[in-house]
């Protein structure tokens, strides 16, 4: 499984992060923003994207248009993520822009010139592209949507609805709580007993790991499977983390079909 640790970072308008191996193909584009680049005030500075987490409406909507631009998209989606298993299917040209009231926690689309834009302070997005049936999907994954297999929801959507294949998938996972900082001390409570596999010390768990072999269970090849290994509440200068501050935004990871 290729180390993807190797991210560029673009001052295009507002920072962003590119996976490298995403960055071939030429109908692609992504990125994983930083915290860095918008309107708002501490302890929401500054690229925050939530307006569900005590930031002014004014604020948030400048910031989404700053990302919509820096990024060349004719519209960009969010919805309300409630570490759920719902999937937005785009697949026509009317969803409303700005969706925040769609509830789901993963979005698929083969419309081009839409961004996809999952909300974060550690939970995963993880970027899934079919380069052969040009199709793009963003996942908000937590340790509720690993549980809920998420992941493995929207591998078999993709298959169903736009007749994707999974081993010509390719995935992405970006900046989120790493093995050093993903702590569950109720985890014989909250976790099934196969991610025992994926504990790393007496209560702290490797989720890029564990999103990875869920990827792989449906069919998808490891070598094409990136991580960054960038654990967000140890580098909370560049991103925010709920973890590591409590009170603060959410900083977003789009993927868009050119």
């Amino acid at each position: 499984m290729p180390d993807s640790h190797r991210l560029s970072e673009t001052q295009q308008h507002a920072p962003y992060l590119q996976h490298q191996d995403l960055s071939q193909y030429h109908q692609l584009k992504h990125g994983t923003f930083t915290r860095h680049g918008g309107t708002s005030h501490s302890p929401f500075d500054s690229l925050n994207i939530s307006d569900a987490v005590g930031d002014s409406g004014k604020n948030v909507a400048a910031n989404l248009m700053i990302i919509r631009h820096t990024m060349g998209a004719r519209r960009i989606l969010l919805t309300r993520q409630t570490h759920g298993t719902e999937i937005l299917i785009v697949d026509t040209d009317t969803t409303e822009t700005f969706g925040s009231s769609w509830q789901a926690d993963a979005m698929i689309t083969n419309i081009s010139g839409v961004g996809l834009i999952i909300k974060q302070a550690d939970c995963q997005a993880v970027i899934l592209f079919d380069p052969a049936e040009n199709v793009i999907a963003n996942v908000h994954c937590g340790w509720r949507g690993n549980v809920q297999n998420i992941l493995g929801r929207v591998v078999r959507m993709m298959e169903h609805r736009f007749n994707c294949r999974a081993e010509n998938l390719v995935a992405a996972i970006g900046p989120s709580l790493g093995p050093c900082c993903a702590e569950f001390i109720t985890h014989r409570d909250i976790f099934p007993p196969d991610f025992e596999d994926f504990r790393v010390s007496e209560n702290h768990f490797d989720l890029w790991g564990l999103s990875s072999h869920q990827l792989v269970m449906e069919g998808i090849n490891p070598d094409n499977i990136t991580v960054s290994k960038i654990c967000t509440r140890c580098h909370t200068d560049r991103f925010f983390s709920y973890r590591g501050e409590g009170v603060t935004g959410r900083f977003g990871t789009v993927v868009m079909l050119k």
